[in-house]
């Protein structure tokens, strides 16, 4: 949800729209610097928050970072600009920031996913007191992004120092447009044990629900409205009917207008999915006992 006029507005957005969890920006997503936060802007969120019973709340950061970047300019850009947000999130309250992992920019996967470690250790043990947890989003692969693989997630957070502090979105069309097969129940199923074996589902925070305008494979991050993409219904409704993510926010990120009536009808087809209203519930492999 946008922060036009305040943080706070975010919520009002969110309950607008029938929403029961959110996401929003702790500051001007395209700018590296923001307006320092004062303690009424804090405390008007808050009390808007706690006034709502919505929750879990996810912080998106800017765009404009990128912790593999090679122009050492942008890569300490980037560092600040995370750690400024961090730190937003701490005094927010705010316990999860979603954060594209970075593109190497040439520089190939490798060193790529070792920039994006050292730059969470740096930015960990700058705010070694912060509570919120560094969360990473699957992406799509295009471009050099990383990310884009279970394996590479995997990798960045093996060699980050403080791995507790560490989650994973997984982004419903960034991971079909990387090529893992969601479309169908058997496919949804293989990806989510691919994931649990790799990453581990105790890491996964959040999901991102968007059906996809490319096909699978196609590694190009375009969202579509729920149905109305190539993805089909039926990965979602394989997430709604899940029990292993009752309680895991899902957050929509589809095209909207400002009377929100996007997000409305894209909840209400997401709703609609759930098996006490004709959804059906697949069956469920067991976790893996893989050590994290």
């Amino acid at each position: 949800m946008s922060i036009a006029g305040g943080l706070h507005t975010a919520v009002e957005r969110a309950l607008r729209a029938g929403c029961t969890a959110l996401q929003l920006f702790v500051k001007n997503n395209n700018q590296w610097n923001g307006k320092p936060l004062t303690d009424e802007d804090v405390a008007t969120y808050k009390a808007a928050v706690s006034d709502a019973n919505l929750g879990p709340v996810v912080v998106h950061t800017s765009y404009l970072i990128n912790l593999a970047a090679v122009d050492p300019d942008t890569l300490k850009r980037s560092r600040a600009a995370l750690q400024d947000e961090l730190e937003r999130c701490e005094r927010l309250d705010i316990p999860l920031i979603n954060l594209h992992p970075g593109a190497h920019m040439g520089a190939g996967v490798e060193a790529g996913i070792e920039r994006i470690a050292e730059s969470l250790n740096i930015v960990h043990d700058r705010t070694s007191a912060c509570r919120t947890k560094t969360v990473l989003e699957t992406t799509a692969g295009q471009g050099s992004s990383i990310g884009h693989r279970f394996e590479e997630l995997r990798a960045i957070i093996d060699r980050v120092q403080a791995p507790a502090r560490m989650a994973v979105c997984l982004d419903t069309c960034h991971v079909f447009a990387a090529g893992y097969d969601i479309s169908t129940e058997a496919g949804y199923e293989e990806t989510l044990q691919a994931f649990d074996e790799i990453v581990g589902l105790d890491r996964l925070a959040a999901f991102h629900v968007n059906d996809s305008k490319k096909m699978l494979g196609s590694r190009v991050d375009r969202h579509e409205h729920i149905g109305k993409g190539v993805m089909g219904l039926v990965p979602f409704r394989c997430l709604m009917n899940d029990p292993r993510f009752i309680d895991t926010p899902k957050v929509l990120e589809t095209p909207k207008g400002e009377d929100l009536h996007e997000d409305i009808e894209n909840l209400a087809v997401l709703r609609g999915l759930i098996a006490s209203r004709g959804g059906h519930q697949p069956q469920r492999a067991q976790r893996s006992q893989r050590p994290r």
